[in-house]
């Protein structure tokens, strides 16, 4: 009999690296500074009311136009520069032993408004079943033209639904929408853990939380921030963004994994008795 799945899924940006992920490296090659690209961005959001993912995106494609810049290749090298939380690179293999001897299986998604094509070349991009991120389209000259999947905090949500009903293929809208019992679906909500770190993750937490599953919010110095995501009831818990071995995040996880194996248990003890 297959072991029950539970599902940790993650944005990225500043919820397992510390900052944005074209802050490492594709500034420096457009020679501007974080803080003048982002506010760029910002502008021609409102200039044009528009969607501040596609903003950004458009900007890179600009700003970077006529250089290597914006070849896959490239972006996936800049990947190779971002920088972790402590403890990510062990947390993923720890968790997968923890699910493991309690009998669970495993699996860890992104679900980020960043960039695909970086987060595919990160140290930990092999931990993932699936990377669900914006992503460009690359014309024939191997230089990004357009995009291919914008990922922004409210279509976030349709990623919580693939996986929950086992669509994963992002070009499979039939199979997404058609309806699935609850008892049919191959990761129920309250077998799914989300990790995010502020408004943009908002849908998410609350989307999974409302149905039975746990969601955590990470980070770095704004606690109260957070806490109030406790206090509106979006989210569960609140802990540093600190993934090491012994933290109170681990912990935490682990206590909801012992959780979820538990009410499998149960699960499995009466469907034996129908």
């Amino acid at each position: 009999m297959a072991r029950p799945v539970v599902a940790l899924m993650y944005d990225f940006d500043k919820t397992l690296s510390p900052k944005n992920m074209q802050d490492y490296g594709f500034m420096e090659g457009l020679g501007m500074s974080a803080d003048e690209f982002w506010a760029g961005c910002t502008r021609l959001t409102k200039k044009n009311n528009m969607d501040s993912i596609l903003s950004y995106m458009y900007m890179m494609l600009e700003k970077g136009r006529g250089s290597m810049l914006t070849r896959r290749e490239n972006f996936n090298a800049l990947g190779r520069s971002v920088k972790l939380f402590p403890g990510v690179r062990s947390w993923f293999s720890r968790i997968n032993r923890y699910c493991e001897d309690k009998g669970l299986k495993c699996e860890h998604y992104i679900i980020s408004s960043g960039l695909k094509e970086i987060i595919e070349g990160t140290e930990i991009a092999g931990e993932f079943r699936e990377i669900y991120a914006a992503e460009f389209l690359y014309g024939e000259n191997g230089l990004a033209e357009w995009p291919a999947m914008a990922v922004n905090f409210t279509s976030k949500t349709q990623f919580l639904y693939r996986v929950n009903k086992g669509v994963l293929d992002v070009t499979d809208q039939h199979s997404l929408n058609r309806y699935v019992p609850d008892k049919e679906r191959r990761v129920p909500f309250t077998n799914m853990i989300y990790f995010g770190d502020g408004d943009t993750d908002v849908p998410c937490m609350k989307l999974t939380k409302v149905n039975g599953g746990h969601s955590i919010a990470v980070y770095q110095d704004d606690e109260e921030e957070a806490s109030k995501l406790i206090h509106e009831g979006r989210v569960d818990f609140a802990f540093p963004a600190d993934y090491r071995a012994g933290r109170k995040l681990e912990k935490t996880v682990f206590t909801i994994i012992d959780g979820i194996a538990a009410m499998e248990k149960l699960k499995a003890e009466s469907m034996r008795q129908q």
